[in-house]
């Protein structure tokens, strides 16, 4: 990115002014991507752990797969997912909160007599998947903040700040030499006037 700038002490100080936000700013934005990773770490060793359970739990109750084929799909639906938000590092993040299920009213006498723990079974199953769930999306969004922080990072500290700090020194090179070519014009200029004096006293006297 080219720096845009002119040879004069308003954007000597406009750059000096951007520099010094970037500067500032450098440390935090790298601490913040820091932290990040960390997270995003942390919600895929939790999403992992999830799945893990639930492959687990499917292992354990896959045992029952004929008397599943029995279960009425529609006996049990999840009704809502509570959701909270909290903020990680300035990003706000969805939160598991609880889990509802609307529950359609058994028959004991008619119905088989595993049916209660088999809806116990599946609210644990659901509410796994909903953690997963969650804990997935969760590492996407902290994810994208990541990359977008380290952008940010990269496009300060091998971008703008090099800019501007060649900006400002070009800058400065260029105001000290236009200083000293008119410490010299003036130096010139005091000395064609004390010779031109001079000549015109010799004048006056001779």
């Amino acid at each position: 990115m080219a720096i845009r700038f002119q040879y004069n002490k308003i954007s000597l100080q406009s750059l000096g002014k951007q520099l010094k936000i970037r500067t500032q700013a450098l440390p935090i934005l790298k601490n913040k991507e820091s932290a990040l990773r960390i997270e995003v770490k942390n919600a895929k060793s939790i999403a992992e752990g999830f799945q893990s359970q639930f492959s687990a739990n499917l292992t354990r109750y896959g045992e029952g797969v004929r008397l599943w084929a029995e279960f009425e799909p529609d006996l049990l639906k999840v009704k809502e997912i509570k959701v909270r938000t909290i903020k990680i590092a300035g990003i706000k993040i969805p939160e598991f909160e609880d889990i509802s299920f609307k529950i359609k009213p058994l028959n004991l006498f008619g119905s088989p007599a595993w049916y209660p723990e088999g809806i116990i079974i599946l609210r644990e199953l659901y509410t796994i998947i909903a953690k997963k769930d969650l804990a997935l999306r969760k590492m996407e969004l902290l994810n994208m903040a990541r990359k977008k922080t380290t952008q940010k990072v990269n496009l300060y500290e091998k971008v703008q700040i090099p800019g501007y700090e060649d900006a400002i020194r070009r800058i400065k090179s260029f105001l000290e030499d236009e200083e000293n070519l008119q410490k010299s014009s003036q130096k010139i200029i005091k000395s064609r006037q004390a010779e031109q004096a001079e000549v015109e006293e010799s004048i006056a006297e001779w």
